[in-house]
């Protein structure tokens, strides 16, 4: 009976999530057709400084001029931005965007699968373009995102989606980005939240730790002897899960390793370490404790949002805010990303802006946001920057887009041109547009009109 109710409940749910993106007539951008050039306002390069008063010319996806004085094309659409900012557009270093919708609806996600070893999991196909999440994290600026499975021990490969398209296959940017691992607490965590005793927590740890350690040897076991299969001109039977682990071992691809506390950002450089692979450390609360060691071992890492409580007591409650500070006075690679959580994902900018008040140059913070990531996912040659010769992928705002008065005005994803509208403008549309009717006062005089009111 339950699980027929829960049928239901969930055929309700999903109709009705159905029926609001229908009535969402938010389109995907067609492919540029024309050069494109906007005028008049302050490029900001990220990597070659500001130029006011410049122009920016791309045409068929990619820049082809910036500066004062650009030559335009025959047939190039002139958009005049003076007075406003061009920035590259903003890169999540880690989200779920287009994986899950509404948190509390378990039919709405599509983040873990099944099983605890799962490297072959691919997050890039399990997108849902009609997400409305999407264009309300586009909205404020954020044209591309990290994409990634979730749970078990190795949950699967993350991928750079751009954050406009018809199908998952026209978002795809690059795939795999990083295969995942969730590395376990290595020490017994006490707390009312906590259900399992101490005992049982360390035989958790001892557990995962020994099937991740089996993964990656069976893993290597299978491509060693594919090797050897390939040399006889024999043909090895295919194991998907071991075959995505391949491009690891062969330093292609690097392992994010989801690792918040010392204990577990030491264990993680360790077993990298013993298993000669590139990792990433993903959330990396404490990296700041761990950074000699990260930047000798030059491991990037991805703080997970700085707009949160410490997690320890004794703690100083501005140290979340101070963390990205602290790694690039250490000379830690890294970037910020907006929490991981989907629909919170437009706040991304407001992070790093945080970072920029308690230590972060300014500078520093926007890299974070745009550069910094594209360089830590192997994409910097195209996005994260304004130069010649790189995706037209950037954003027209009024002002500095760490700024919360800052609106985006203008977005363009490889050329194309974003509709900004989303389920949030929709409803302000729509309340404005019941505000500004005359209610009616069944015969009482509001207050304003006629006679003043005591």
């Amino acid at each position: 009976m339950k699980k027929i109710f829960g049928f239901g409940v969930g055929m309700i749910l999903g109709f009705i999530l159905a029926v609001s993106v229908w009535g969402f007539d938010q389109r995907p951008a067609p492919p540029q057709s024309r050069p494109v050039a906007l005028v008049g306002g302050t490029v900001h390069t990220v990597t070659g400084g500001e130029l006011a008063g410049a122009a920016i010319l791309f045409d068929k996806g990619k820049i082809t001029a910036i500066g004062r004085g650009v030559s335009l094309p025959a047939g190039t659409e002139v958009i005049d931005v003076a007075g406003k900012h061009i920035y590259p557009g903003l890169f999540d270093a880690f989200t779920n965007l287009g994986l899950t919708e509404i948190e509390e609806v378990r039919a709405t996600k599509d983040v873990t699968e099944t099983g605890r070893i799962n490297p072959n999991v691919r997050a890039e196909v399990a997108i849902n373009p009609e997400s409305e999440l999407i264009p309300v994290a586009r909205a404020n600026g954020v044209t591309t995102a990290i994409t990634s499975p979730e749970g078990g021990i190795i949950s699967g490969t993350a991928a750079v989606i751009n954050l406009d398209g018809w199908t998952w296959e026209e978002m795809t940017f690059q795939a795999p980005a990083a295969l995942l691992v969730n590395w376990p607490q290595m020490t017994p965590q006490r707390g009312w939240w906590v259900t399992e005793s101490e005992e049982e927590q360390k035989k958790n740890r001892e557990r995962n730790l020994k099937e991740l350690h089996q993964a990656f040897k069976d893993a290597r076991a299978y491509w060693t002897a594919k090797k050897a299969a390939a040399l006889n001109g024999k043909n090895l039977p295919t194991d998907m899960r071991w075959e995505a682990m391949i491009p690891v071992f062969e330093g292609k691809l690097p392992v994010l390793v989801m690792a918040g506390n010392l204990q577990q950002i030491q264990a993680a450089v360790a077993w990298a370490e013993e298993e000669k692979i590139k990792i990433i450390i993903g959330g990396g609360y404490d990296a700041w404790r761990a950074a000699e060691l990260l930047k000798a071992k030059n491991i990037p890492v991805l703080v997970g949002g700085t707009l949160r409580t410490p997690f320890r007591r004794y703690e100083d409650y501005d140290l979340p805010y101070a963390l990205p500070g602290k790694l690039y006075e250490a000379g830690v690679k890294f970037a910020i990303y907006g929490g991981g959580w989907a629909s919170n994902e437009r706040n991304l900018p407001y992070h790093a802006a945080m970072a920029a008040a308690y230590g972060l140059p300014k500078e520093a913070a926007l890299k974070t946001v745009t550069l910094f990531p594209a360089e830590i996912f192997g994409v910097a040659d195209r996005i994260g920057s304004l130069e010649v010769g790189k995706d037209a992928t950037l954003i027209v705002t009024t002002g500095d887009p760490l700024e919360i008065t800052s609106n985006v005005e203008l977005e363009f994803i490889q050329g194309k041109k974003v509709d900004l509208t989303s389920r949030h403008t929709q409803l302000y549309e729509k309340y404005k547009a019941k505000y500004e009717q005359k209610a009616p006062t069944n015969g009482l005089m509001r207050a304003g009109e006629g006679e003043e009111t005591k």
